[in-house]
């Protein structure tokens, strides 16, 4: 069967009958994108140079714990005001200065 075949017989689907076919096609896809990134951070997958990297960095201090990260915005949040949605609306995406 060809993929012109199947788009035309989906064409022909109920829409119950299309959101059954939508959330397979979604299993498949998590599924495959699950059995890709086991392949990848396996040893010798192609994701193990990162890892690696990471680790190091752990092991030399250059990576901040998580804790430490969340509290410094909390604290960041709590001393600066927050800007009231008109401004950042007013706002260029290029610069933070109003218009």
């Amino acid at each position: 069967m060809t993929v012109e075949a199947i788009k035309d017989e989906i064409e022909h689907l109920s829409p119950e009958g299309k959101a059954a076919l939508t959330a397979w096609i979604a299993e498949q896809d998590l599924m495959s994108w699950d059995e890709q990134m086991e392949t990848d951070f396996s040893p010798g997958g192609a994701g193990m140079a990162l890892l690696e990297a990471v680790d190091a960095e752990f092991r030399e201090g250059r990576v901040m714990p998580m804790e430490d990260v969340l509290a410094d915005l909390g604290l960041m949040l709590r001393t600066k005001p927050p800007v009231p949605m008109r401004e950042v609306s007013r706002r260029s995406p290029v610069s933070s200065s109003p218009r």
